[in-house]
């Protein structure tokens, strides 16, 4: 797009923002619940999910044995109705006037991505942006340099704008923010309430493998074998060919699946199953099951590999998992708080990087085992060390001054008990 064809766009985004903005004003009308908490994951798209699905989990939790008017109002925005969410939650659909009234109501918002250019907070709100990543590989906003357009200048600084506070789990998160997030004011350090489920199985076998065989019953694999193992292989959302069909069995950024999986067979035992999770970007394009090439016998998945797209919550199967595979997945950092062995193929390192903008860590000096080929990723996983990766993990979290103690959700809930009072 060239630049008069950029103005001509911006110009009409923030015309419609502006005419889309009228019901947010018109819905001030009405008073702000003081006790009432609307949460959206990825606009939308995504249904009950990352760090606002635990933070509502917690409040769900403590409404029990209270009376109703001391109750939390939970309400969630969707834009597929067909999404499943516990009694105790209200799904709403993701209209425009279903989001102005339930806002423009709400004493507290809590999302994860970026609200849309027409949403407008009125005073006497509180919004907490827990976002969908801390620490991370990929550089966004200011950091992308030249590739961060100017409309998504204008709907990052107009949601950061709004935000009261920010979830952080590091140092090194809080000082990415002004650049990464356009964001400069107050922050929680409560860790991400997502990993609390992780941080509970690191070092507790029981719970892990309650975790194992629940992932495994969800997709009909494992059958309880005690030497069940899974390795959950996430590649990232790559914007610049998001419409490119892929192979699962060799290319395309995709490793060699049944030859990763055999490789985890031979250095660590056991039989192992690889979960394939889509970015959820991805999944909303149909760009799953049925947009990604099989192997040749057929478009099929290869053995031993299920599709675990479509499961909304990621982090409920990730605790599960043995092992982590990406490209450059933020998740790396949050598998790694488990302790589990965390790898890296990335076949486009250069090329990437060279689009995206340049990376926020030298992969090559992260705990994680680099490959840019399948013959490194197997060198990688046959050469894997336990005892050095784990010094190597602990050293990384000193470093960046991570903190993930199991308690974010907890911690958010105690924050918002405080404002509302």
């Amino acid at each position: 797009m060239d630049a008069t064809g950029e103005k001509r766009y911006i110009r009409k985004r923030l015309l419609k923002a502006g005419l889309q903005s009228i019901p947010f004003y018109l819905f001030r009308l009405l008073s702000v619940k003081k006790r009432k908490v609307v949460f959206t994951t990825i606009e939308g798209t995504t249904g009950f999910t990352c760090n606002p699905k635990y933070i509502a989990l917690e409040l769900m939790r403590r409404n029990e044995g209270l009376p109703p008017r001391f109750r939390w109002e939970l309400v969630w925005l969707v834009n597929d109705a067909g999404k499943v969410f516990p009694y105790g939650i209200r799904k709403v659909r993701n209209t425009l006037l279903n989001r102005a009234f339930h806002l423009a109501t709400a004493r507290f918002w809590v999302d994860n991505s970026r609200k849309q250019l027409e949403c407008r907070k009125r005073r006497g709100q509180t919004y907490i942006q827990t976002w969908h990543a801390k620490l991370g590989f990929k550089p966004t906003c200011l950091d992308r340099g030249a590739s961060f357009s100017k409309i998504a200048y204008l709907v990052s600084k107009h949601d950061s704008d709004m935000v009261d506070w920010w979830l952080s789990n590091s140092d090194w998160y809080d000082r990415t923010l002004k650049t990464g997030s356009l964001y400069e004011g107050k922050t929680l350090r409560t860790g991400s309430p997502r990993c609390d489920g992780l941080v509970k199985v690191r070092g507790d076998a029981a719970a892990k493998d309650g975790a194992r065989r629940h992932g495994g019953g969800l997709y009909g694999i494992g059958g309880g074998a005690a030497d069940v193992r899974f390795l959950m292989y996430a590649p990232t959302y790559r914007e610049g060919n998001s419409e490119v069909t892929r192979t699962l069995s060799t290319g395309g950024q995709f490793p060699d699946l049944m030859r990763l999986r055999k490789n985890m067979e031979k250095r660590f035992g056991g039989t192992w199953y690889i979960l394939l999770r889509l970015h959820p970007q991805l999944v909303v394009r149909r760009i799953g099951a049925a947009g990604i090439a099989g192997d040749a016998a057929g478009g099929g998945f290869p053995e031993g590999t299920v599709d675990a797209s479509s499961f909304d919550d990621m982090y409920e199967l990730l605790a599960g998992c043995d092992a982590f595979l990406t490209d450059y997945s933020s998740a790396a950092f949050d598998a790694a708080v488990t302790g589990m062995p965390v790898f890296l193929y990335c076949d486009d390192y250069r090329k990437y990087e060279g689009e995206r903008g340049k990376l926020l860590w030298d992969l090559r000096k992260l705990p994680f085992p680099l490959a840019e080929d399948d013959g490194e990723l197997e060198k990688n996983i046959e050469q894997f060390d336990r005892d050095e990766y784990g010094k190597r993990l602990e050293a990384l979290f000193n470093e960046t001054g991570m903190t993930e103690d199991g308690n974010g959700a907890a911690t958010v809930a105690d924050f918002l008990e405080k404002l509302s009072e």
